[in-house]
């Protein structure tokens, strides 16, 4: 795992999720990648304060990443 994923899950946030967080005034920050293949996330922006953001994460940001990364096993915010 390492590097490379955390490599694969920055391009897909920057590519996929971002943009499509920014057009609700908001942004995704990755912070990590756990040994047990959870990703560390900062949501920012609107989404940071919005009190659909655990949707946002469970439902947008952790399927699209699984569309490109199927080894992610879940997403979390910190």
């Amino acid at each position: 795992m390492g590097m490379m994923m955390k490599e694969q899950v920055q391009k897909v946030i920057d590519e996929k999720i971002n943009p499509m967080l920014g057009t609700h005034g908001g942004s995704c920050e990755l912070v990590g990648v756990r040994s047990d293949k959870v990703v560390l996330v900062k949501l920012q922006g609107a989404c940071g304060g919005c009190p659909s953001a655990m949707i946002t994460l469970k439902g947008f940001v952790l399927e699209v990443l699984r569309e490109s990364i199927p080894e992610v096993a879940d997403v979390e915010a910190v």
